[in-house]
């Protein structure tokens, strides 16, 4: 059996070193090389057969940021970044990934707990997917229509002012995973300002890269992005994503819906759960309502997609294995028969503004 080959690139020898005693411990994974910086990294891969590279975020002579840039350009490789659980780390995170990097690790902040064994697993789960997705030459993902940032302004502060608290009968759910941000970048920048609805928006992340995915998004789109909050009234043009730690879900008081973060037990192995999201969406029948599965790994969302789709006055959209840096998710779902259809990534925002007539 051909062992998955890794090169890990850190500039710390301690990390290297953790990282590289966990891989070993796994049969089929063979670590290669270990190097200090972007500029080693690269020397290898054009030297040497990689099939994943471990890359710590920030580093000298060449930062991951840099290395990954070229790497997309030069010989695309699937990558697993490796990021500190700091601000500047998940901004730093969510740039990857937008860059092409298929998924990252986050440091512990007690930097010895990294070899625990459930640190451990999901360090040798995520480098086992990567080196099982096609990586082809890459750059940022930019929305079909970019808006003059001070034209995209004045829209929102005009939403702001207009549509506070303003009605709307349709709500749209996105649920995803491994492959999400940049998914996401696809779909939410597109999505037209004037769209009737609130988007909700699960993404399985960590807490802290949660709130850097939401100001990314929101500083690409013409409708209002953030991390939701518990207690936000949802508003038509404000799309929420759930915080890392907590699932979100809906209560109807009055005529508003406010979103309440629920700190229960994970649902379907996942906190945030896209079906938590989904289940509650399923106690408001008397609204319309878009749901989408996208890129992900495992099947979280397939089950509350299926209960979504027996109800009236819904509509539901997976993700093409095509676009899929892993179609677990949305093959979940399909094969539940919970799906009304099937598209590329690209094609998911221009369905959901036909739906919504914008």
């Amino acid at each position: 059996m051909k062992k998955i080959k890794v090169l890990i690139v850190d500039d710390s020898a301690f990390i290297r070193k953790i990282v590289e005693d966990i891989l070993k411990k796994e049969d089929s994974i063979e670590v290669v090389a270990k190097v200090k910086n972007g500029k080693e990294a690269l020397d290898y891969i054009y030297k040497n057969d990689v099939d994943v590279v471990t890359l710590d975020v920030e580093m000298p002579v060449k930062n991951g940021i840099e290395t990954l840039q070229e790497l997309m350009q030069t010989k695309p490789t699937p990558v697993v970044m490796i990021s500190s659980l700091t601000k500047e780390g998940a901004d730093l995170t969510i740039k990857a990934l937008d860059l092409g990097a298929v998924d990252f690790i986050t440091k512990p902040s007690n930097i010895f707990k990294i070899s625990q064994d459930e640190v451990g697993k999901d360090i040798i789960n995520k480098v086992k997917i990567a080196s099982r997705v096609r990586i082809s030459k890459t750059g940022s993902i930019k929305p079909h229509k970019r808006i003059e940032s001070s034209i995209k302004k004045s829209l929102k502060e005009n939403r702001i002012s207009r549509d506070l608290g303003g009605s709307f009968d349709t709500i749209v759910s996105i649920g995803t995973s491994t492959g999400g941000p940049r998914a996401l970048q696809e779909v939410i920048p597109n999505l037209k300002f004037d769209i009737k609805a609130p988007i909700l928006v699960v993404q399985h992340m960590p807490p802290g890269f949660t709130k850097s995915l939401a100001e990314r998004l929101d500083s690409l789109s013409q409708i209002n992005v953030k991390e939701a909050e518990e207690g936000d009234i949802l508003q038509k043009g404000f799309a929420y994503i759930a915080p890392g730690d907590r699932h979100l879900t809906l209560r109807k008081e009055g005529s508003k819906i406010k979103i309440h973060l629920d700190n229960g037990e994970n649902v379907t192995g996942h906190k945030p759960s896209v079906d938590k999201m989904f289940y509650s969406l399923s106690e408001l029948n008397k609204y319309r309502r878009i749901s989408v599965i996208m890129t992900g790994m495992g099947s979280d969302g397939a089950k509350g997609m299926e209960l979504l789709k027996k109800q009236d006055n819904v509509y539901t959209i997976a993700e093409d294995e095509s676009t899929c840096i892993v179609f677990g998710m949305p093959k979940s779902a399909i094969n539940l028969n919970a799906v009304d259809k099937v598209l590329p990534v690209q094609k998911i925002a221009h369905e959901i503004n036909k739906l919504m007539e914008v």
